[in-house]
Parts: C-alpha cells; sequence; structure tokens
C-alpha cells in the first residue's frame, strides 16, 4: 500500500513540474517576443521577468488568453501608424522597426506558441517578407498583422490554414497578385487586403470561398472584370474601391448589405438585379463610366440608407412617380446627364434626406444645372486613369523637345554673336595697323583672313601665308614711282 501511495505522490509532482515547465516555457516565448519587438511601451505590463502574461489585466492594446497555462490568444496593438507615401523595403528611423529586427526569428518563436487560435499584432512596425512558416500555426483562426511594412507576396502557404475564419492584411505594402488559392480556405469569413499594392484581376476561384461574409479589397492595382460572386451567398460586404477593375458590373449576391465600388472603371448600365438585393443598405458606385437611367427599385430598397451615383454618365430622366424609401438618408447624383425635373420624393427635405444632384440638367436650381443641350449631346466620358498617364506622358516629351530646341537656338545665337565680334575686331586690327600706300589687295586679303575666322578653323585656316610675288605685286615695289633709290643691300624702294 506504501509503494502505490508513494508512486502516486511521485506522478503528482512530476505532473505538477511538467505544467511548472510548460509554464516557464510559455512565459519565456513571450518574453522573446516582447524582446524581438523591440520593448514596446505598451509591453510594459510584462515587466516582471518571472510573472506570468497569461494573469495580466487585458486591455484594448493588449490580451493575452490562456487555457490553463497554454497561450490561445495573443493581441498586440502599437502606435506605429505613420505610413509614409513610398516604402522600398527598408526599415525607416522612428516609423518601423530597426534594421536588426528580423521577421523570420520573429515568426519563428510566434509559432513555438503551437496552441494560439488568434493573432493580432497592428502597427508594431514588422517590416520585410512574410515568411511562408506562419503556416505552422495550424490551430489559427484569426490573423491580423494590419498597419505594418510587410511587402512581396502573399504566402501561398497560408492555404494550408484550414482553420482559418479571419485573415486581416490591410495597411502593408503586399505587391505581388491577388492570390488565387481563397477557395481552398473553406471555414474563411473574413478577407481583408485593403491599402496594399496588389496587381492582376480577382481569381473566380474566390467565388468558391462560399463561406465569406466579408470581402475587403479596396485601395489596391487590382485591374480587369469582377468574377462572378453569385455562389457567395453569404457575403454581406463587398468594399473594391479605387482600384483599376472595369467591364460590366457583375450580379451581386442577395445578402449584400455594403457595396463599395467607386473610383474604378466599370461601364454599361447598373442591372437591374441591384434593385432586388433587399437586405442592401449603402450603395456607392461613384466615379465610374456607368450609363443609362438608375433603376427605379435602388430608390425604394427598404433597407437603403445610403445610395451614391456621382460622377458617372448616367442619362434620361426619373419619373415623377419615383418612390422613396423612408430609411433612405442620402442620394448623391450629381455629376452626370440626367434631365427633366426632380422627382418630389428627392425635392423635398424628407425625413432630413440629403440629395445632391449638381451638374446635371434638372429643371431645379438652374444655377448649379447644364444648359439642356449639354445632356443631350454624345458623352466623351471621363479618361481613365491610363489615358491620363498617356497624355501626361507625351505633353512631357514635348515639352523637354521644347526646352531643349530652345537651349540649342539660344547657343548658336550666341556662337554668332561671338563669332560677329571677333571679325569686327580683326578688320579694326587691319584697318589701324594700314598704311595709305597699302593696295586694295592687301585689305582684300585680311578680309579674306576674317572670313577664315568666321568659318572655324575645320574648313581654313585662321591665317593666310603669302608668297614673295603677290608682296611685290601688292606692294608694286619695283615700278618706278617706288623707286628710292640703291644701297650696299640692294634696291629701296
Amino acid at each position: 500500500m506504501a509503494w502505490q501511495l508513494s508512486a502516486f505522490v511521485m506522478a503528482i509532482t512530476c505532473l505538477m513540474l511538467f505544467r511548472t515547465s510548460e509554464q516557464s516555457s510559455e512565459s519565456e516565448l513571450l518574453q522573446q517576443l516582447r524582446k524581438q519587438l523591440e520593448y514596446p511601451r505598451q509591453l510594459e505590463v510584462w515587466n516582471n521577468p518571472s510573472g506570468n502574461p497569461c494573469y495580466t489585466q487585458p486591455t484594448s492594446v493588449v490580451t493575452v488568453t490562456c487555457e490553463g497555462d497554454a497561450v490561445t490568444e495573443l493581441k498586440i496593438v502599437g502606435d506605429r501608424i505613420t505610413k509614409p507615401p513610398k516604402f522600398s523595403g527598408y526599415p525607416l528611423p522612428n516609423v518601423s522597426l530597426s534594421e536588426a529586427f528580423v521577421i523570420d526569428s520573429f515568426v519563428t518563436t510566434l509559432t513555438r506558441l503551437t496552441t494560439l487560435r488568434v493573432v493580432i499584432l497592428v502597427s508594431l512596425g514588422l517590416w520585410g517578407p512574410l515568411p511562408d512558416k506562419i503556416h505552422r500555426l495550424s490551430s489559427l483562426q484569426v490573423l491580423d498583422l494590419s498597419s505594418n511594412f510587410l511587402y512581396g507576396s502573399i504566402p501561398p502557404k497560408l492555404s494550408a490554414m484550414s482553420r482559418l475564419q479571419t485573415l486581416t492584411l490591410d495597411g502593408n505594402y503586399f505587391n505581388g497578385t491577388v492570390p488565387d488559392w481563397f477557395g481552398s480556405l473553406s471555414n474563411l469569413t473574413v478577407l481583408r487586403l485593403q491599402r496594399n499594392r496588389l496587381k492582376g484581376p480577382i481569381p473566380a476561384s474566390v467565388g468558391k470561398a462560399t463561406m465569406l461574409n466579408e470581402l475587403a479589397l479596396a485601395g489596391n492595382n487590382i485591374s480587369g472584370e469582377v468574377p462572378a460572386l453569385g455562389s457567395l451567398v453569404k457575403l454581406e460586404m463587398l468594399d473594391l474601391r479605387d482600384n483599376e477593375l472595369d467591364g460590366e458590373l457583375p450580379d451581386m449576391p442577395t445578402a449584400l448589405v455594403t457595396v463599395l465600388l467607386s473610383k474604378n472603371s466599370f461601364k454599361g448600365e447598373i442591372p437591374e438585379k441591384f434593385g432586388q438585393l433587399k437586405r442592401l443598405q449603402h450603395l456607392d458606385l461613384s466615379f465610374n463610366f456607368l450609363e443609362g437611367s438608375p433603376p427605379e427599385e435602388l430608390f425604394d430598397l427598404p433597407n437603403m440608407s445610403y445610395l451614391n451615383l456621382a460622377a458617372n454618365m448616367l442619362s434620361g430622366s426619373l419619373p415623377s412617380s419615383l418612390t422613396c424609401s423612408s430609411t433612405l438618408g442620402f442620394v448623391d447624383l450629381s455629376t452626370n446627364r440626367i434631365t427633366g425635373d426632380l422627382p418630389a420624393c428627392l425635392s423635398a427635405n424628407l425625413n432630413n434626406r440629403v440629395v445632391k444632384f449638381d451638374g446635371n440638367c434638372f429643371s431645379a436650381d438652374p444655377e448649379h444645372q447644364h444648359e439642356a443641350n449639354y445632356c443631350q449631346q454624345p458623352h466623351e466620358g471621363r479618361r481613365s486613369g491610363k489615358d491620363v498617364g498617356l497624355v501626361v506622358t507625351i505633353v512631357g516629351i514635348v515639352l523637354i523637345v521644347l526646352v531643349l530646341s530652345l537651349l540649342l537656338v539660344a547657343s548658336n545665337k550666341r556662337n554668332c554673336q561671338r563669332v560677329t565680334a571677333e571679325q569686327q575686331l580683326l578688320q579694326k586690327q587691319m584697318q589701324d595697323n594700314s598704311t595709305p600706300g597699302m593696295s586694295s589687295e592687301l585689305l582684300e586679303s585680311a578680309r579674306y583672313i576674317s572670313q577664315a575666322v568666321k568659318f572655324g578653323s575645320q574648313i581654313m585656316p585662321t591665317h593666310r601665308v603669302f608668297s614673295l610675288e603677290e608682296l611685290k605685286e601688292a606692294t608694286k615695289c619695283f615700278e618706278r614711282s617706288a623707286f628710292l633709290g640703291e644701297g650696299s643691300i640692294g634696291k629701296v624702294c
């Protein structure tokens, strides 16, 4: 009986030692993360090295949640919120973490907390390409690394994180294409990749992520047409603003509550099926190239509160019998080509409704409307960003050529002035050194020298050597009228 009791005590002791060791290991890993993050002030609550962060009071910026002694949630929100307009991939003093930071080592430490289900590391100045090894957090359900300095491609091995429900990488510098493996994340409900530098089209495979509730890709360089989204029956929020998307608007899932598609290059008419989105509350289609008349049903959707159709190419007129939902609080129709009368539900100040309609051809408020013929002319549309860029490039080249031409003309003019001045100076010197008895042939030779200076030494030399015969002919030394006498050196003239 005694040996059984002894074995039981030993087992309990070993278990306690194991749990203590595990607890110590988890705490040490958290302290190592704190060191790698260069001791942010938000983690001063971990100052006691012997303390267990699992027992710290959670705040809005730091939360450590544990089950037993295993860390399941790590949330740290820093204050490195400054985002420079350009980032070349190198650390920025007082903005990102220092040059000593190595993201591969940091992620290696993080993945040793194998029980993590929630990781939120926001505005901490993390910089570098996100390592593939992040997928080792196989239990992860929420990953939020927004507002850092991560760049490169989004790691493909994230597709192996089958339990992932929320992926947020907003406000970084990822510059690859939009990944085409989101369809393999069968539990993904929130995908946010806003304000990066992603390019290329939205892959059709996104339609396979049937659990998606929120899809936000705004503020990138994504181009092409929007793929079919009808299979995303649970999608409530779609944000594709400020990209380079084009083509016609696709049919939308009926569960949508918010649709933000402004500042793209969508064309064609607004689909009639938009008027069947009964749950829709917020629709922004501004700054596109949409044509035709807006569907009447949009104004009367039962939950619609915000409708922005500004800066398109909409035309035609709105029916006087148009009805507006009692929930509709904001409507913007400005900068289109809509004509006729403004319907009563948009002209009356009902329910404190804000209505903007400047820049059309409505009969109301003529001071802020165009003449009727403006809205009847063929609409050439606004230039797309690429067209504007091409025009700017051409204008820039023309200006450069013009400036170079002006500089060349000015340089030639200065050269001509210098040569003319030299010619005049040489002629004056020749005249000053000439004697009354000098012949016209010699003066002509001086002018000849001046011409040589004008046309440059490449054409002929800048002086001329006269032969003895030419000198005799020029001086007429041998004529009797010029003969003065004869001495020991010969004739003198």
